[in-house]
């Protein structure tokens, strides 16, 4: 296909050897099936702040590091150079994040390179190569729910471990290769020592979860795994290897499983938006 003007100067400088096709394409970023060192992955171009469908950003960036103060100074007036300041670190901000969770061992696409807002990284398969479908797509049976959920509260937890929490985290950013779960677009993750909002976030992300795949295995819509997991991280016994049962002192959610369903509906309406923009 021909290339994109975006993907030029990656081409331009050898780290793209040859744009294959289109993936998929949303209101926050395009991505493209690439050759890149001799192997297929995929490069996700990240579109201008203005042709972006993310809500609520001001959450997420509470607590993220700028180079300095006339940085912070353009992004607090919101003049030309601050919006574009803060573009970068909202895109560095999941560059970085994927590094830093890939190291530790999260089930995250490995990132190779970010040039130019291109973000250079692996393309996540499925068992017979093409690309891994989301989770949303997938009908399972009660049994593979809860391995599902299972898997993906200990990646929150390794995730909280490394000091980041992801923010959005839903069915449609989560895809499911031949080993199970893995855990994509990650822009808004934030940093659960420095941003006020992580506790909350947090919780959202499991209800998210426990509120899916509940659709399938029922008794996780009764569990409280958000709160559990912040109070161990508070007390600083949080490790990779915690144990954890699910419940938590002074939970009424085994009472009303109604107030679970209230409790994520702004982030199950942010999710399905952003569904229908990955398929624009």
């Amino acid at each position: 296909m021909k290339t994109p003007k975006s993907l030029e100067p990656l081409v331009r400088d050898g780290l793209v050897d040859e744009v294959i096709r289109p993936l998929k394409s949303g209101k926050e970023a395009a991505v493209y099936v690439v050759l890149s060192e001799g192997e297929i992955r995929c490069a996700k171009v990240y579109k201008e702040a203005n042709k972006r469908g993310f809500h609520k950003q001001s959450l997420y960036q509470e607590g993220r590091k700028v180079r300095n103060t006339r940085q912070a100074r353009a992004m607090e007036k919101n003049t030309r150079f601050g919006r574009k300041q803060q573009e970068e670190v909202w895109q560095n901000a999941e560059v970085d994040a994927l590094y830093r969770l890939a190291a530790a061992g999260v089930r995250v696409p490995q990132p190779y390179n970010f040039v130019e807002g291109v973000l250079l990284m692996e393309l996540v398969t499925d068992e017979n190569g093409d690309a891994a479908p989301r989770l949303n797509d997938l009908v399972m049976s009660s049994e593979q729910a809860l391995e599902y959920h299972a898997q993906l509260i200990k990646e929150v937890v390794r995730m909280l471990c490394t000091g980041i929490v992801h923010g959005d985290l839903s069915e449609f950013n989560v895809l499911v290769d031949a080993h199970g779960p893995v855990i994509i677009d990650l822009p808004q993750a934030v940093d659960a020592s420095a941003n006020n909002n992580a506790p909350s976030m947090l919780e959202r992300d499991v209800n998210n979860m426990a509120a899916y795949f509940g659709r399938f295995a029922p008794e996780l819509l009764a569990t409280s795994y958000g709160k559990e997991i912040w109070k161990i991280y508070e007390a600083g016994n949080l490790t990779p290897d915690v144990i954890l049962t699910g419940h938590f002192k002074g939970s009424t959610k085994q009472a009303d499983v109604g107030s679970i369903m209230r409790e994520i509906n702004d982030a199950r309406d942010d999710a399905i938006r952003r569904k229908y923009e990955h398929e624009d």
